[in-house]
């Protein structure tokens, strides 16, 4: 046991990922499709799912403690402000440029192109349109917009934090943080409550990590267990499209935030991150890995509190950064598979609206691609057409969804190492440490 522990906890849950991709792979070939996806469910799927739960049992009152110790530890509210406006327009700015590499690689390899869009058998379809049902269009650009501002303020914060509702945690948590700064010395009891809270689920989140090996294990032992490697196969180019993109974006766009805007090593970031990328890419949920992230944040990265506890949080809401990228891509999919003609226009209204679809989406598993519907409906896909995209996109969802997400919390990272930089709250020497704890 003492070796164990003594190992890196990235390098314990790459080998977790590697080892149950392989146990998933085996089953396959040794008991036959059907009995391995049998086999899978029965004790790997119920392992990963209680791992999941254990993670976002955290992640409420992760967020909602440490963002407001983190409004009280910057110990000036204009400071917020500073704070999170550099944080809204990175995120922001990093969206469009993800969305267009999206576009980019799309236009370059045409996943869409030539495919058989009668495979989709009518079983496929009849699920799909009741999952859509369930998650209706968002409806205009102006109507999406409005209802997301609209959903930030909450009607009662009891209801929000009991629900998870995350932007709404985030919106009473800041105000909360900034009641008890402008309320002086009679605050300070509830501001130590807070202080020890945030302290108190930081230490519940270090044990519930240590389990993360064994939950990355049996979460890709059932996901290759239940459909092999025939979810990259299939959709062969869309898979090598998506992942080429968000390696893209990622090694480009957040290499150039580290290297060339705030002049520190990139080698360091993405080493400091891998905890944060591997958790992710098993979970396919930025929620769930959030704990994780914001452990990666100042443990491995050296980002001070304050910006951790707020940025990060946000981050995990509103910066989608694979999520809008995967909306292009649909889009792009589905014209090029139902040879709808494309313009210049279509895809400025597809960055346009992409980004705006990308806010606030859920950090849970495949809920982007029940999000498409808006998009595709821009591009011309009928309503029929649109259930027929999704139909086939969706068996195979959960491959392309775990690249989707470690895209998105590593953009988190980057820009709250760049936040942290400009705000004076980074700690060069812990993240050009080349041991990490």
């Amino acid at each position: 046991m003492k070796f164990w522990f003594g190992i890196d906890l990235w390098k314990r849950v790459l080998m977790g990922l590697v080892l149950g991709a392989a146990l998933g792979l085996v089953l396959r070939q040794t008991l036959g499709t059907d009995a391995a996806a049998a086999n899978v469910n029965a004790w790997a799927k119920p392992i990963g799912d209680a791992f999941i739960s254990l993670i976002k049992m955290l992640v409420v009152p992760l967020i909602f403690t440490t963002l407001v110790s983190g409004v009280l530890a910057m110990g000036d509210p204009k400071k917020l402000g500073s704070l999170g406006g550099r944080a809204l327009a990175m995120y922001m700015g990093t969206t469009v440029i993800a969305i267009s590499f999206g576009l980019l690689i799309g236009t370059l390899i045409q996943p869409g192109a030539g495919f058989d869009t009668t495979m989709a058998s009518p079983a496929d379809l009849e699920s799909t349109r009741a999952k859509l049902a369930a998650n209706p269009p968002a409806g205009s650009v102006g109507e999406q917009l409005m209802r997301t501002l609209l959903s930030i303020i909450p009607d009662n914060p009891v209801a929000a934090l009991a629900k998870g509702d995350v932007l709404q945690i985030i919106f009473f948590a800041i105000l909360l943080g900034i009641g008890i700064l402008l309320s002086g010395e009679v605050g300070k009891p509830l501001e130590n409550i807070f202080n020890s809270a945030s302290e108190a689920v930081m230490k519940m989140t270090l044990i519930v990590m240590e389990t993360a090996p064994i939950g990355v294990f049996a979460l890709m032992a059932w996901v290759l267990g239940q459909y092999g490697l025939g979810v990259l196969t299939v959709l062969g180019k869309m898979t090598a499209s998506l992942y080429i993109a968000c390696a893209l974006h990622m090694l480009i766009t957040y290499g150039l935030i580290i290297k060339g805007i705030i002049r520190l090593p990139v080698l360091p970031f993405f080493r400091g991150a891998v905890d944060a990328q591997a958790l992710a890419f098993s979970t396919s949920s930025s929620n769930a890995t959030l704990p994780m992230t914001i452990s990666c944040a100042t443990k491995n990265l050296g980002i001070g509190k304050p910006v951790a506890s707020s940025v990060l949080p946000l981050g995990a809401t509103i910066n989608m950064d694979g999520t809008a990228l995967y909306q292009g891509l649909i889009a792009l999919f589905a014209v090029q598979a139902l040879g709808i003609p494309v313009t210049a226009s279509m895809y400025v209204t597809i960055i346009l609206m992409a980004t705006l679809v990308s806010i606030g989406t859920a950090g849970v598993p495949s809920v982007s691609l029940l999000l498409a519907t808006t998009t595709l409906g821009i591009v011309g896909a009928t309503p029929e057409q649109t259930v027929l995209i999704i139909a086939l996109l969706f068996p195979f969802d959960r491959i392309l969804d775990m690249m989707r997400t470690v895209t998105n919390v590593t953009g988190d990272l980057a820009v709250a190492t760049a936040v942290a930089k400009w705000e004076g709250e980074l700690d060069e020497d812990v993240f050009r440490a080349p041991d990490r704890v």
